[in-house]
């Protein structure tokens, strides 16, 4: 299981979360960036400043700033800090409610990007893992997302071939796994010791955009507990898709 380092360089973790934000939710200014990292005005402009040397980031003429040419293009970042902000009270509410830390991800063609995290407040737990890219078919809201894609949709993502370590035998062999289940399971298939469990975000009939995932120490899980964690996913999941619905403009069913 992967936690944050002791040895961590607080500037440079602050300096890439920062760059992160920027990809997934646009342009802000100084106080936005300072509020979102927790860190005064003048380190946030310290920060920005530097990633604007090292071409992270651009400022407009408006004095905000965005994601740079060093990051690639921009995408559509919009949704992604919509989505945020909505999903991230109900975050809260789910860890209260189980315990454990809690995720939420987006599909990235063969990759989920999580989105969002809520860390519970046990001394040993999954910690932060906002901006982490992992392979969708190994991550439990990833292997929650693709059970809900059709064949065709599955093939765009994953070759014949073996790419990336696996290949679309392989990853519909997990689909039909997870839809067999009826739940999305992430046992070390990411980390060793994190024990994961996915939901997807989006009403019957639909593609969904998103997957929540209550994650843990595999040493703390109890199989028992599943109907009990299945049942606050798909309780938190409804709560977004009902929050979702009454703001204007949908999000799309990919948030590319």
């Amino acid at each position: 299981m992967r936690n944050k380092p002791t040895y961590s360089i607080e500037s440079v973790d602050h300096a890439l979360r920062l760059a992160v934000l920027l990809q997934q939710e646009g342009p802000m200014g100084v106080t936005d960036a300072a509020e979102r990292l927790g860190v005064a005005r003048s380190t946030a402009h310290r920060l920005l400043s530097m990633l604007v040397y090292r071409d992270f980031a651009v400022q407009g003429a408006d004095r905000r700033y965005a994601s740079g040419p060093a990051l690639g293009p921009l995408g559509r970042v919009e949704p992604v800090a919509r989505l945020r902000t909505i999903a991230r009270p109900r975050l809260r509410a789910l860890v209260d409610r189980v315990g454990e830390s809690a995720n939420l991800m987006v599909l990235r063609g063969a990759q989920v990007q999580m989105v969002a995290t809520v860390e519970c407040e046990h001394v040993l737990r999954v910690g932060d893992r906002e901006g982490r890219l992992l392979p969708a078919h190994l991550a439990s809201g990833g292997r929650a997302l693709l059970a809900g894609l059709s064949r065709d949709e599955i093939a765009s993502r994953y070759s014949d071939e073996a790419a990336d370590g696996v290949s679309r035998a392989e990853v519909e062999r997990i689909v039909r796994q997870t839809r067999r289940r009826g739940v999305a399971i992430n046992q070390g298939a990411t980390e060793t010791g994190l024990t994961a469990i996915g939901h997807p975000v989006g009403g019957p009939g639909r593609t969904p955009a998103a997957a929540l995932s209550v994650a843990m120490p595999t040493a703390r899980y109890d199989r028992h507990r599943l109907p009990e964690l299945t049942a606050a996913l798909a309780d938190t999941a409804a709560a977004i898709d009902r929050d979702l619905s009454g703001v204007a403009g949908r999000l799309p069913t990919e948030l590319e």
